[in-house]
């Protein structure tokens, strides 16, 4: 069982920049690949962005590429979102999620671990 918690979400003008954490617990962290995703009010939760758990190998969504970065420490069970040039499309609830399996993959239904979401809000 894995347990994760984001947090860095909040209200940011667009153009601006924000880094969202999610710190596991309880299995081996580096044994995970894990990803981000992000559901905005009536719409479907998306990939945003992905690292693998054995090469750091990443991935990311047509809408944030060139703009956001994920990242992974291990020995902090940490996987980081940095976003930058915001926009206010990308406010939504992000997600922070984990699977067992090598590769990412882009649907929701391949993550076997989620975390609560924390709230991004991007002001025009």
């Amino acid at each position: 069982q894995v347990q994760l918690v984001e947090s860095g979400g909040e209200l940011v003008q667009a153009g601006g920049s924000l880094r969202l954490s999610c710190t596991a617990s309880g299995r081996t962290f580096s044994t995970y690949t894990m990803g981000w995703f992000r559901q905005a009010p009536g719409k479907e939760r998306e990939f945003v962005a992905g690292i693998n758990r054995s090469s750091g190998s990443t991935f990311y969504g047509d809408s944030v590429k060139g703009r956001f970065t994920i990242s992974r420490d291990n020995a902090k069970n940490t996987v980081y979102l940095q976003m930058n040039s915001l926009k206010p499309e990308d406010t939504a609830v992000y997600y922070c999620a984990a699977r067992s399996g090598i590769i990412v993959v882009r649907n929701t239904g391949g993550w076997e671990y989620w975390g609560q979401g924390t709230q991004v809000t991007v002001s025009s």
